[in-house]
């Protein structure tokens, strides 16, 4: 039986596989993750921590890597949608 990890993303409950990113549950049901000074959509570009791109707060701390962080049962993502 394959594990599967329940989160939430901006309050929709998003099941990915157990060891997933956050930035790829992010990316089951958005396309987009934060906007930019000038307002424009910003989303993954490297996926290893290097761009910053994918910031999202999870449990309440704000600007963490989305790539970089695995996914943890009950955590509480929120992207700025």
């Amino acid at each position: 039986m394959n594990a599967r990890t329940r989160l939430s993303v901006n309050g929709q409950a998003v099941d990915v596989p157990s060891g997933a990113s956050v930035a790829a549950a992010i990316a089951t049901i958005a396309t987009r993750f934060r906007r930019s000074v000038n307002c424009e959509p910003r989303a993954p570009l490297c996926g290893m921590g290097v761009c910053f791109e994918c910031r999202v707060r999870i449990d309440g701390v704000a600007q963490l890597r989305a790539c970089m962080t695995p996914v943890r049962e009950g955590m509480q993502v929120i992207t700025d949608e």
